[in-house]
Parts: C-alpha cells; structure tokens; sequence
C-alpha cells in the first residue's frame, strides 16, 4: 500500500450482493477491510462464514437490526449500537425494522 493516503468514492466501491443485502467494499488491504449493507425492511442477509484470524465490527448507522451470531445467538441493535465478532463467528444481519437498514462493517486481524 502506497504511503499516501488513498481515497474511495462510492462509485468506485466494490458492489456485490450477499442474497437481498447490498454491500459496497470500499477498502481491502492485508491488514483491514471496509464498507457498507443495506438491507430493505423484513429482509435478511446471507449467512458470512466468519472470518479466520479476524475480528469484524459492525456499526447501525439507520435502522433495527438483529445480527445472528453462531450457536442461534441474536443481538438486537439499533442506531448508534455496534458488534465486533470475534474470528471464524458466523453471522448474518435481518432487518427487523420498518425503514431501510445501513450498517457499516469493518474488520482486520486479531
């Protein structure tokens, strides 16, 4: 990675879908990684594997969510509220509210 800092506009996100939930990666290096989902009212998101030798955080910034973690564990958050899973935990993000949710995630070794 370059010594100067890098700068990622929106449109030049990484866009894919993990089943209804809308992810945007903006950042990838060996040490982090960054981005969004947003995930319309009722919807839930595919199940991510977790992440071996890794920590992610999540952050509400609109919305109800429940994330599920391993062993059927919820954890309901709303605005403002954020996660960290440890390394290699499953988890899946349901948008239990009534607006469209957006979290963003970021993760980095442990």
């Amino acid at each position: 990675m370059s010594a100067e800092p890098v700068v990622v506009k929106r449109g030049q996100a990484r866009v894919f879908l993990e089943g209804p939930e809308l992810c945007r990666e903006y950042m990838r290096t060996e040490k982090i990684w960054f981005g969004t989902s947003t995930l319309h009212a009722g919807d839930r998101g595919a199940i991510d594997t977790g992440h071996p030798g890794a920590h992610e955080i999540f952050f509400v910034v609109t919305g109800h969510v429940l994330l599920l973690g391993d062993e059927e564990k919820y954890y309901e958050l709303d605005e403002g509220d954020a996660i960290l899973f440890p390394e290699g935990v499953p988890h899946t993000i349901i948008n239990i509210g009534e607006v469209m949710a957006t979290l963003i995630w970021a993760g980095g070794p442990s």
